[in-house]
């Protein structure tokens, strides 16, 4: 019995093991579209029953997976506090947490719902490659992410001093600074702040060609690593 449900809830070429997955696929996507029907104003009470009926069914559904995976581990703990355990774990929580609290007071335990569509990973293929890639390029992200934050900071104590003085209600500190910068720097823009010295605006052009090169460089370092991670995929083939 054991051994069956394992080939069931694990992803692999048997046409069970296939039916489920699509299932489950199937299941996250209706919740997620329920979630979202559910935060249209003035719904009839009759349309509630209907979509709490539904979040019901997938909860129960997603639930007795969980319960299965466990079961069928061959290290419960190590699957329980994996990726994959605490997206399982989270995307049921809130269901159960409903139960005697008003979750419309406790709105972020509502949205760990929408953990459901992590559950998507584990069954498709292109969102594997994608998961695969991430984890390649781990220290590359990460240490692009710490030079962002320092130009961030630089690019916010170089306005700041520029702008200080012509405009001390939108530059008064560096930590009012930081908006213009995140905003320059992603190459957002939101016209809200923006520099009216000389100084100021040569700077911001600086800081302006440096975003150009922020935006580009993790597209460079994702798709560099998804080649990497499709490669032995394909090899196999």
């Amino acid at each position: 019995m054991k051994s069956y449900l394992k080939n069931l809830v694990e992803l692999n070429d048997t046409i069970q093991s296939k039916r489920l997955a699509y299932f489950i696929q199937f299941l996250i996507i209706v919740s997620v579209i329920t979630f979202s029907i559910e935060t249209l104003p003035d719904l009839k009470p009759q349309t509630r029953v209907v979509l709490n009926a539904i979040e019901a069914f997938c909860v129960i559904i997603f639930t007795f997976e969980y319960l299965a995976r466990i079961y069928v581990a061959d290290r419960k703990l190590k699957f329980i506090f994996s990726f994959f355990g605490i997206i399982d774990f989270l995307a049921i929580l809130p269901f159960y947490l409903a139960f005697g609290i008003d979750l419309r007071s406790l709105r972020l335990l509502r949205m760990f719902r929408l953990f459901r569509l992590f559950k998507l990973v584990r069954y498709n293929k292109a969102i594997r490659h994608f998961a695969n890639a991430m984890k390649l390029a781990k220290e590359q992200i990460i240490l692009f992410m710490i030079i962002t934050i320092m130009l961030i900071y630089f690019a916010a104590v170089g306005i700041y001093y520029f702008e200080n003085e012509a405009q001390p209600e939108h530059f008064s500190s560096i930590f009012s600074s930081l908006w213009w910068s995140i905003v320059t720097l992603t190459t957002v823009g939101y016209g809200d702040v923006y520099p009216v010295t000389v100084g100021g605006r040569i700077f911001t052009f600086f800081m302006l060609l440096i975003g150009l090169g922020i935006v580009a460089i993790p597209t460079g370092i994702i798709s560099s690593s998804l080649t990497k991670a499709v490669e032995p995929t394909e090899d196999k083939k």
